[in-house]
């Protein structure tokens, strides 16, 4: 009994202490983002969390544990759930409910999401209709190629977001003047830079208390004999904590482009940066690697992809798109646990 209140208050704790850090990881990276101004500014922490992301599932890959090689499949299909239904749909519907309705640039958000619809084809669909390897396998050969393809699929987005069609990633005129009395003065580069050592710091935070929690998540699965893949989830869920609160907090303050700037580019980056970086560790290693998801989660991808599309069609959104999106993204969550 002693012992069970023990871990009980320690899980309390870490939580509390994740909540912080997560809370500090948003305000530096807004100070930097304000600094560096859009779209450079969202780049900053969707690229930060995934490479810690991708130091998350090597190191569990590397341990061997059973299951291991389901990992980066899991966490990469679990962002794009998350980032396309829950943060885009929990963004425009908290929006929805203050402003009625929000506009952003389509141009950009159409150009992510069919980047995206690519990167999740390559990666999780493709190695279940290969007929090389039995199963959802790519040979290394076929892994290699995807990690490369991926990859300068990924820099091919980021040139074209940053350098040749930035302005297809900034806010509308009207939103600008909407919000100009809404942002202070940009901060100095001394304070920009002690933001960016303390957002590094709040990450490596972040992650390292999600590590530490996933085994009470995992021993809390087990005890309810629910699915592997619900350990998965909650840990992709923890490690987009800092991201899905910054773009909650952009939507609520009617700045939606920042917000699917930074939801897209998050679940572009944890596909063009974790799988090539998985792919060269696993073949160099000789790690067993499966990337291939099921039926069920194949018709939910594109039923979410296809949502997405029409909701980022015209350029603008209300509250029941949002409500479309979260029902999906709960529909996910109860299929994945009674699949």
């Amino acid at each position: 009994m002693t012992a069970l209140l023990s871990q009980t208050w320690f899980i309390v704790l870490m939580s509390a202490t994740l909540i912080g850090a997560v809370l500090s990881a948003v305000h530096h990276a807004e100070v930097i983002a304000h600094k560096t101004g859009e779209p450079y500014g969202t780049l900053v922490l969707s690229i930060s969390v995934t490479i810690i992301e991708v130091s998350l599932i090597i190191s569990m890959m590397l341990t061997g544990h059973d299951g291991s090689q389901f990992i980066a499949r899991d966490a990469v299909f679990a962002t794009v759930m998350i980032v396309i239904n829950g943060v885009i749909g929990l963004c425009i519907f908290v929006g929805g409910l203050t402003h009625h309705e929000m506009s952003f640039r389509n141009e950009g958000t159409n150009s992510a999401l069919a980047v995206l619809t690519a990167l999740a084809t390559f990666i999780l669909v493709m190695p279940t209709v290969t007929v090389s390897t039995p199963g959802p396998d790519f040979t290394k050969s076929q892994l290699a190629f995807a990690g490369i393809a991926s990859f300068a699929l990924y820099i091919a987005f980021l040139f074209f977001q940053t350098v040749t069609h930035r302005d297809y990633y900034l806010p509308k005129a009207q939103d600008k003047r909407t919000n100009q009395n809404t942002h202070a003065q940009k901060p100095s580069k001394l304070k920009t830079a002690v933001s960016a050592v303390l957002l590094i710091l709040s990450l490596i935070t972040v992650v390292g208390l999600a590590e530490l929690l996933s085994p009470a998540i995992e021993r809390a699965v087990d005890a309810a004999g629910a699915p592997k893949t619900i350990v998965g989830i909650a840990i992709a869920l923890l490690v987009l904590l800092p991201e899905g609160f910054a773009a909650v907090r952009a939507a609520k303050a009617n700045r939606l482009q920042s917000s699917l700037n930074l939801a897209l580019g998050s679940a572009l980056a944890s596909i063009g940066l974790t799988i090539p970086t998985v792919a060269a560790i696993a073949i160099f290693f000789n790690l067993p690697l499966s990337l291939g998801i099921s039926d069920l989660n194949m018709v939910l991808m594109y039923l979410s992809f296809f949502i997405g599309a029409l909701t980022l069609a015209i350029g603008r959104t209300t509250l029941l798109q949002g409500i479309v999106h979260v029902i999906i993204f709960l529909e996910y969550l109860f299929l994945s646990l009674v699949p």
